[in-house]
């Protein structure tokens, strides 16, 4: 802590919690520990994913896969497919390892220290502290993006992101509490998602406005201060949208690792830096048949690039080449297909229904 500064931070930001902390399906108030699968399956929903977007897939989670031994059960397709849509799909998968190992090895109980859950398959620093402060009221410091701004704002931090993390931490492990340190981290992360916003921050509704070095300096504002990011380069593919007589359309499913790995696809090229030219994507096609462009393109933006792609359809009675299958157009909802294929399959059915 900054010397010579005391800020009753969890007093106040506690008192604040009790009257205004958001009501969420997977928290509970009042000092009472929450469940640890509803706190562990959450907060990986909640990683660089908004609550309003995550509320909707936790509901049909926990109603669908009520224990973590549930989950554990569930082929991983279902898991991918009930997934779809949230992105990241690699905490998907690590999901449902993460349930497995627990369900296996530990009997259906999270371990409660923080070393232990690390331990554990998916699960980091962030998530390892968020589990153990919230479900077992352990003494654990949480850092997500709304704590480090809060941080930065209530001490001036103007070191740029992400190189003052490790100064942002130590700060708020100096003022995490003994008492309720699992409410004090909801709160400080309520804080920063309600009040302490990146852009006008509320700070005459803050709890700790009078403490605050970044309100006082008037540059709350600007904290906390990012290095530039490059721009996202741009990257191109072709999708192959093939279909035959019974009203099946071609999938296969990616390597397990890497970008959407384990998920299901359109047959494509390797998405690269140039757009292809329809020699260089036709010798790559999945099946021999008399391809025909589709108007438009199909645009996706992931975190470290944007994609674009042409799709190609065809009709084919051939079987499928290995690896692929013959998919049922009415089965593709179950699919654990990619938002970005979904966003295929919508840009061709059109085509398709204009005729």
């Amino acid at each position: 802590m900054v010397p010579g500064m005391y800020i009753p931070a969890a007093e106040l930001l506690l008192a604040w919690y009790d009257r205004h902390g958001r009501d969420l399906p997977w928290r509970v108030k009042g000092g009472v520990r929450a469940d640890p699968y509803h706190v562990w399956l959450s907060e990986v929903m909640l990683q660089q994913t908004t609550v309003a977007a995550v509320i909707p897939y936790f509901r049909r989670f926990v109603e669908r896969w009520p224990s973590i031994e549930d989950l554990a059960a569930a082929p991983l397709d279902q898991v991918l497919a009930a997934w779809a849509g949230l992105g990241y799909y690699a905490r998907a998968r690590n999901l449902h390892a993460c349930a497995r190992v627990v369900a296996a090895e530990h009997g259906g109980r999270f371990p409660e220290s923080e070393e232990a859950l690390r331990r554990l398959p998916g699960i980091g620093d962030y998530t390892a502290a968020a589990v153990a402060a919230i479900a077992f009221g352990q003494e654990a410091t949480v850092m997500d993006g709304n704590v480090e701004r809060v941080m930065a704002r209530l001490f001036a931090v103007s070191d740029p992101l992400p190189a003052a993390k490790p100064l942002l931490k130590r700060l708020a492990q100096d003022l995490t509490p003994h008492h309720r340190p699992g409410d004090y981290a909801q709160a400080a992360m309520d804080l920063g998602a309600t009040i302490c916003t990146p852009r006008k921050p509320a700070c005459a509704f803050c709890p700790l406005h009078r403490h605050c070095r970044g309100h006082q300096q008037g540059i709350a504002e600007s904290l906390p201060a990012k290095a530039l990011k490059p721009p996202r380069p741009w990257r191109f593919g072709v999708v192959f949208w093939a279909e035959n007589d019974n009203g099946a359309v071609l999938l296969r499913r990616r390597p397990e690792k890497g970008l959407l790995g384990g998920m299901m696809e359109f047959p494509s090229t390797e998405w690269r830096s140039g757009p292809y030219s329809w020699p260089q994507a036709g010798a790559l096609a999945p099946l021999m048949a008399e391809w025909r462009p589709l108007a438009g393109t199909v645009s996706h933006v992931f975190t470290h690039f944007h994609l674009e792609l042409a799709v190609v359809a065809a009709n084919s009675a051939a079987p499928p080449p290995l690896g692929a299958i013959w998919c049922p157009l009415a089965e593709l909802p179950s699919q654990a297909l990619p938002s970005v294929m979904r966003k295929v399959a919508k840009h061709a059915m059109s085509q398709r229904a204009r005729g």
